[in-house]
Parts: C-alpha cells; sequence; structure tokens
C-alpha cells in the first residue's frame, strides 16, 4: 500500500508535544500522565515515519535535535524494556485479570514507538551525537535484543501451538504472546540502530568504539547471526525471509537474493572489522578468529554482487586465515558506564510486586468512565486511516494465530479468520469493543 502524503500532526503541535516530554520512574509507567505521553510520542513517531518515507521535511527530527530530547527517548525505551522484564510478569503471578487488557497491551507497545522513533530519527548523525552518554545505554539494549534474538526467545516458530478450542486463556495470556511477537520485530528493528552507532564512530565518544568492540563484542554476536540468520524460517520444502517487517515466501529464483536485514549485518560487521580505528582496538584471540573466519562459506560470487564492499571482506578474512591477529593497541581510556538500566534495576530492588500491585489496583483498574475517555484518546492516536500504513504483516487471528481477512465490523481494532473465532473471542473483547465505539460516537 502506498502512502498516502497527509500529516498526523502539524510542525507547531509536534513542537509542543516534543517540549512537553519528560522523564517517567517505574511506579509511574501507566499513569494518567505517562499515557498522555505515550500518545504524544505515538504521533509523533508516525509523523517521523510519513515525514522519512515521502522524503518530506523531517521536522520532528529536527525539534527532538534542537530541544535535545534524544537523551529522554532512551530513558524511557530502557524503562520501559525494565517495565516489560521486571514488573509485568507480576501481573501474571498475581493472575490479575483485568476489564481490558488495551491499557497493558498500550504499556507493551510503547517499546515498540520508541525503538521506531530512535530508527528514524538516528539515521541523521547530528542526531545520533546528541544522544551524548546515553549512546551506552542504547548499545547495552541493543546488545541485549540481538542476544535474545540469537537465542531464540523471539522465534516464531518456538511459539506454543494453542488449541482453537481453548477458552481458558486470559487476558494476560493474550497480552504475554504479543508481547514475545513485539519482541521479534524490536529486536530486528535495533539492527538499524546498530548500524547507524557503527558508521559514526569517529565522531562519537571513545568510550563508544569500547563498548562497541570489547564490552558487548558485537563483531563476534554478528558473526554468530551471520551463521544462525534468525530472518529466515524453513518448514515443509519452503523458505521465508522476513522482509519490510513481515514473513514473505521465497520464490527458488529468489533465494539468495539478500534482504535489507540482512545487508544491515553484513555492512555493520564491514565497519567492525576493516575500519582502520576498530583493527587497532578490537582484540581478536583465537576463538573470535575461528568464529569470524566461518563467514568465508557465505561470502559466495552472488553476495558479493548485491554488496560489491564485502569483496574487501573477503580479502580480509583470507589474510586473516594464515596470520596471526594483529597486536591490539591499549590506549589510556577512562571508562564510562551506562548506568541507566542499573538505576532502574536497583529502584525497583526487592519491590517488583509492590510495585505491580499498586498499578493494577490504580492505573490498570481504571473507572468506567476513565476507560471510555482512555478508549476515546487511543482512537483518536491510532485512526484506523493512518495506522493501517503502519502495520507490518497481514493481520493475524487474536484467537488461534492464523492469517486473518475478517474485523470487528464496531470497533475495527480486531482481527478474525473465521466467525468461531470471533464469536469464541466475544465474551473477553465486548467490554473494549463497547468503550471504543461508545468513545466515538
Amino acid at each position: 500500500m502506498e502512502i498516502e502524503k497527509r500529516q498526523v500532526l502539524l510542525a507547531t503541535e509536534a513542537e509542543a508535544y516534543i517540549e512537553a516530554l519528560q522523564k517517567f520512574e517505574l511506579e509511574n509507567i501507566g499513569s494518567p500522565r505517562w499515557f498522555q505521553q505515550h500518545e504524544y510520542l505515538g504521533k509523533l513517531t508516525m509523523q517521523a515515519v510519513l515525514s522519512a518515507s515521502g522524503q518530506e521535511d523531517e521536522f520532528i527530527k529536527e525539534f527532538f535535535l534542537v530541544m535535545g530530547k534524544v537523551p529522554l527517548v532512551i530513558h524511557e525505551l530502557i524503562a520501559v524494556e525494565t517495565w516489560k522484564e521486571k514488573i509485568f510478569p507480576e501481573f501474571v503471578k498475581l493472575k490479575f485479570k483485568p476489564s481490558t487488557s488495551v491499557p497493558l497491551y498500550m504499556v507493551l507497545y510503547q517499546e515498540a514507538i520508541l525503538v521506531t522513533l530512535l530508527e528514524i530519527i538516528l539515521y541523521h548523525q547530528e542526531v545520533l551525537e546528541s544522544g551524548e552518554d546515553y549512546i551506552l545505554d542504547l548499545l547495552g539494549y541493543c546488545h541485549r535484543k540481538l542476544t535474545d534474538l540469537l537465542s531464540g526467545n523471539y522465534n516464531p516458530e518456538k511459539d506454543v501451538k494453542e488449541k482453537e478450542s481453548d477458552i481458558s486463556r486470559t487476558l494476560i495470556d493474550d497480552l504475554q504472546r504479543h508481547k514475545k511477537s513485539m519482541g521479534f520485530d524490536i529486536a530486528m528493528k535495533t539492527v538499524s540502530i546498530l548500524r547507524y552507532i557503527a558508521e559514526n564512530l569517529s565522531s562519537l565518544p571513545l568510550s563508544v568504539t569500547h563498548h562497541i568492540l570489547s564490552v558487548h563484542d558485537f563483531p563476534l554476536l554478528l558473526s554468530f547471526l551471520l551463521e544462525e540468520p534468525p530472518w529466515v524460517r524453513c518448514s515443509d520444502n519452503s523458505e521465508e525471509k522476513y522482509i519490510d517487517g513481515k514473513w514473505c515466501l521465497v520464490e527458488e529464483e529468489n533465494r539468495f537474493q539478500i534482504t535489507k536485514i540482512e545487508g544491515q549485518v553484513w555492512i555493520t560487521l564491514y565497519i567492525l572489522l576493516l575500519s582502520e580505528e576498530c583493527q587497532k582496538k578490537y582484540e581478536l584471540n583465537s576463538y573470535k578468529k575461528n568464529q569470524i573466519l566461518k563467514l568465508r562459506s557465505h561470502l559466495s560470487e552472488i553476495l558479493i554482487e548485491q554488496l560489491p564492499s564485502l569483496q574487501s571482506l573477503q580479502q580480509y578474512l583470507e589474510s586473516l586465515s594464515i596470520m596471526e591477529p594483529p597486536a591490539v593497541r591499549r590506549d589510556l581510556i577512562i571508562e564510562q558506564i551506562s548506568e541507566l538500566r542499573e538505576e532502574f534495576l536497583k529502584e525497583g530492588e526487592g519491590k517488583w510486586d509492590k510495585i505491580s500491585r499498586q498499578q493494577a489496583e490504580t492505573f490498570f483498574s481504571p473507572s468506567l468512565e476513565a476507560l471510555k475517555e482512555h478508549s476515546r484518546r487511543l482512537a483518536d492516536t491510532y485512526s484506523v486511516d493512518i495506522l493501517e500504513n503502519f502495520v507490518p504483516e497481514t493481520p493475524k487471528c487474536c484467537v488461534c494465530g492464523h492469517s486473518a481477512n475478517k474485523r470487528c465490523s464496531r470497533c475495527r481494532n480486531e482481527w478474525y479468520c473465521r466467525r468461531e473465532c470471533q464469536v469464541q473471542h466475544w465474551p473477553k473483547h465486548k467490554v473494549a469493543c463497547s468503550l471504543v465505539t461508545n468513545s466515538e460516537s
């Protein structure tokens, strides 16, 4: 679907929204003020995507740069990541049964919004530089996501296949499934962010280079990803690849055509192994050398035709195979550490269950009137005509997970593959459906 030229926000609105953004502590995630900021960020991200895809004036990027708000976006990203890792599981332990899953889902969705926003605006070197010391926290975040991706935590093939007749699944169970599905998409977006950082190492503090090469060892991690690519899945003599946010069946003649994700991994690895500054600082022991040399088998003529710069990488690997790794120059570095995540973990240590209980009783158990107002605001933020341009793949049935072509005719928010699934889901869906419908009337 071609994205029409339209605006979610005027420049004056975007400026006011960005100026109003603030940092939130873990205890306040899900509060009314937090949700107001969630709406702001949702609209800002959609406008940033529309501007970038239409090659129009990227005023969202400019405002974030001028107002120095990039560190705040990274702060909020690490905060919601910590919330999902430490507090959301407590809702599962509590066997929390909310009247609607929408507020909790939006908190989970916040991470996808923030990663998408960063993927758009960090393409620009000056915006990346404005991230300051928070870039170290962003590198740690990318490392965690790619490590989880490599371990198969987000692998769709490892999802538990639930029976269509299973009516015992709760709203929290559905949210856990959505959390895992979103995790895969989010991890894929971090590949772009990592590439932007690698491309601009010379303009970033020395500590960034140290973290990307030594603390997190991204060259080794990326080589593992290329050996076991999570963007490819095979079944029943067919192959699918993750392309532009969706799984696509690959025809035999296109089997060796690289995807954008794969290309970005190769380019990032090329930079980290061949740039002069990185070669001086990356310490290659025998284990790392042997692992990286495995990439030679992947550097085919077909791949090099698509990415000609990889010929230099091929030559480097051939030279590396017959020589000892060069000695690393050890400069004196005043070590900087990423602090955000540690601060959040220290903040909630020993009281994750207490925070979840307080939030369950307040933020996620609102009154009927508050739910109506909340639904009205969400319907305005994620209007169907704009949001459909950002659907990453063919809609899935919210009951069984199969491809869906039917949508709830009242709220237009849920998808189903057949009427039986819609009828089965209605007892859980009717509250949220009525709230959205009534808020729009």
